[in-house]
């Protein structure tokens, strides 16, 4: 795996990581993915029992607490009701006093609590009513009776019973518990009815709530990392045959047409592999044909070229005898000759640019690298095609503001290459000036053609190194082109370890730039000339008169 495409890593002390690291393990693992929308969902899922399962059972461990407890104040209340009237009536306070008391004792064994109170409903002032009784119940502010309570069971002279959920202060840690307080009415000879409170502490059940509900959670966490770990060991045994599939078809695309997927078993992954091995096997046997192809095709090229040398020099021969002698002609003969000598150099240049293009495809090129000056290479291509140019109406103007210091090149091939840029910038510039650029940086020289010719378009552009492709098929060439130069100046650029790189736009023009490395060997990753033009013609090439731009270039 690439450098570029290797997941981010989360670094534990480092938290501003996490969050790309996941966001890159979401994006490019399969894995991780499934194994969290499962592990989510999963959970989800649980939560959502549990906290279900744990209201249940609140609701239900509630309702049978609350439920004994309000049959115990009831039974409570009737025994301490009975005693009350079973007793001998009583005509003064301290016997009153002694009725209430068997009264209350027989409610706190029934009631099987000790938190108790009783007040009397009546307001009014009696001499021989007993006093109120509380016992953790108090009245007041800070009261666990609330007024709302105390209300109904005043109003409440038919024997109902009132509840309320409250917290009970059993100990001196000041912490509450939960607890109900139950309230009804009784009723005391010669003294009015009483409010009576029970108060009953639910610590036990409450305690058993919690339990239950931490095993719940528990049992739930438990869960989740055990359907963590399952979803993670399945899917790691479904996406390794997969990362496999991936990691081999990576080396089939990279060459090694001979690598196979092992195939386990009868199941779908096998027969997947089974498929990839036949696709493999059928790609490997049409590119060892095309291969085949390939080379006796290249074979064909080069013994055809070789073998037309051969005639090709007797007729060369012959055509120049024939042109050196054609004023000797009639003029159409004379004519004739001209013609057949044209034909003749423009044949052999092509079967020179097809041996050339054979061997690049053979792989048997080889460089003969010596130290360059380039802004003099340049210049001398430039001097050499000066009349070629003025022919044409173009002016060649040579720009040097660096390449001076010797490279090692191959000067034939790199001459080559500028003699087919500057020879393709005449030929497609309109007669306007063309401006050849030489300059250099620490580890590249680089050498630009630009004219201001009709330029290309985008897709033609994209063409452009194609073999005998052109631009305008019906455009007459003038410089006697075999449609391969541009291909070979590729290949020579790259041969170098360097690059040729073109920009083109309709109405302004061309810019081929020819990058070397410095070191032989070293990879080219930025010239030292721009390949897009920064401004428009006049800009560039400095002149005080306007020249030939047209519209588009003004």
């Amino acid at each position: 795996m690439s450098q570029a495409a290797r997941p981010a890593r989360i670094t534990l002390r480092r938290p501003a990581t996490w969050l790309p690291a996941i966001r890159a393990q979401w994006i490019t693992s399969l894995r991780f993915r499934t194994t969290f929308i499962t592990v989510a969902a999963t959970a989800l899922a649980i939560a959502v029992t549990c906290v279900f399962t744990a209201l249940a059972i609140h609701n239900n461990l509630f309702s049978t607490s609350r439920d004994e407890v309000l049959g115990q104040a009831q039974r409570a209340v009737i025994a301490a009701q009975d005693v009350i009237d079973t007793a001998e009536v009583a005509t003064d306070g301290a016997a009153l006093q002694q009725v209430l008391f068997d009264a209350r004792r027989e409610l706190t064994t029934q009631a099987a609590t000790s938190y108790y109170a009783y007040f009397r409903v009546d307001d009014e002032a009696s001499a021989i009513a007993p006093p109120d009784f509380s016992f953790l119940l108090e009245e007041g502010d800070d009261a666990i009776l609330s007024e709302g309570l105390r209300e109904r069971v005043r109003s409440s002279d038919d024997g109902s019973q009132w509840w309320q959920s409250v917290g009970l202060q059993i100990d001196d840690s000041g912490d509450a518990v939960p607890g109900i307080v139950v309230g009804q009415q009784l009723e005391v000879q010669n003294a009015g009815a009483y409010e009576v409170y029970l108060a009953y502490s639910l610590e036990e059940a409450d305690r058993t709530l919690r339990f239950v509900q931490g095993i719940l959670w528990v049992t739930g966490i438990v869960l989740v990392v055990l359907v963590a770990a399952i979803s993670w060991f399945v899917l790691r045994t479904v996406a390794q045959p997969i990362l496999e599939a991936s990691r081999t078809s990576e080396r089939f695309a990279a060459g090694d047409f001979e690598v196979r997927l092992p195939v386990r078993g009868k199941d779908e992954l096998a027969a997947l592999g089974r498929s990839f091995n036949a696709m493999a096997d059928s790609i490997e046997a049409q590119i060892t044909e095309l291969a085949e192809l390939s080379q006796v095709q290249q074979r064909f090229v080069s013994d055809v070229s070789h073998e037309l040398r051969t005639p090709l020099t007797t007729i060369r021969l012959a055509s120049e005898m024939l042109n050196d002698r054609r004023s000797e002609f009639d003029e159409s003969t004379a004519r004739a000759a001209e013609l057949l000598h044209t034909q003749v150099a423009r044949f052999e240049q092509l079967l020179t640019d097809l041996l050339e293009i054979s061997r690049y495809d053979a792989g048997s090129v080889q460089l003969e690298l010596e130290p360059t000056n380039l802004a003099q290479l340049a210049e001398d291509v430039a001097d050499s095609m000066r009349d070629v140019a003025g022919r044409h109406g173009s002016e060649l103007r040579v720009v040097a503001p660096g390449g001076y210091s010797p490279v090692d090149v191959d000067p034939r091939r790199v001459r080559r290459v500028l003699r087919n840029l500057i020879g393709n910038a005449i030929e497609h510039g309109e007669g306007r000036p063309i401006v050849i650029t030489i300059d250099s940086d620490a580890h590249a020289v680089a050498v630009g053609v630009r004219d201001y010719g009709l330029g290309m378009s985008p897709e033609q552009a994209a063409r452009v190194f194609d073999r005998f492709w052109r631009a305008d098929p019906s455009r007459k060439r003038t410089l006697g082109g075999t449609g391969l130069g541009l291909a070979i100046a590729l290949g020579d650029a790259k041969l170098h370890g360097g690059a040729l790189e073109l920009w083109s736009e309709p109405g302004r023009g061309s810019h081929f730039v020819l990058t070397v490395p410095r070191v032989p060997g070293q990879s080219v990753t930025r010239s030292p000339i721009p390949v897009e033009p920064n401004g428009g013609a006049v800009e560039e090439l400095g002149v005080t008169e306007p020249i030939r731009t047209g519209e588009d270039l003004a």
